[in-house]
């Protein structure tokens, strides 16, 4: 093999670092997208009630459609929860775990999201711990009260319950580098609810 030219080399190095500073910059920008669509929906206003006289319509959410505002406040979490657990839905905030309850109905009410993201606080909440879900009808208050760790085909833990509880489902362990091997689940109970 021939050694190349000193000239050549420059010329090389030369391309090489205009490829990584391309690579480096547009990966950068494509951070600061999924950041900022991150934030836009963290911040989303939570709607104003439907008119006590308007016509009754289907609790229906559409794919990605907004569904409720959970919040932590023990541990300062606040998220947007979205339609959905495809990628795009989890990628924006939490989602709704489909052929789950929704809030106000009777049965289980999954949220699933991302360990890295949205759900990072979701590590420090304990037994006891509120939790509030809000939409645009009522606030929901809810106990914690059990945490576990189970493997991604222990899907009983969403299975429908006589009475409205909670189920937030997130990767196991957290601190774990590509797709976690369990998931750390929180079942709370519904304690009260207040019309908006």
């Amino acid at each position: 093999m021939t050694p190349l030219s000193p000239g050549r080399t420059r010329v090389l190095l030369r391309w090489l670092e205009r490829a990584l500073l391309v690579t480096g910059a547009s990966l950068a920008v494509w951070c600061a997208v999924v950041l900022a669509e991150a934030h836009y929906y963290s911040v989303l206003p939570i709607p104003a009630p439907v008119p006590a006289d308007a016509p009754a319509r289907p609790h229906v959410v559409s794919p990605g459609g907004w569904v409720a505002r959970l919040d932590a406040p023990t541990v300062q979490l606040s998220a947007t929860v979205l339609e959905g657990t495809d990628e795009a839905t989890l990628r924006r905030a939490s989602g709704h775990i489909e052929d789950t309850a929704l809030p106000g109905d009777p049965g289980n009410f999954g949220i699933a999201g991302h360990r890295d993201t949205t759900f990072r606080p979701v590590r420090l909440l304990h037994e006891g711990d509120p939790l509030v879900v809000t939409t645009s009808d009522a606030v929901y208050q809810y106990r914690i009260v059990s945490t576990r760790i189970v493997n991604p085909d222990d899907v009983y833990v969403l299975d429908p319950t006589p009475h409205p509880t909670l189920t937030l489902v997130t990767c196991y362990p957290f601190e774990f580098i590509g797709h976690a091997p369990q998931r750390f689940i929180i079942h709370a109970d519904l304690v009260g609810t207040e019309k908006r």
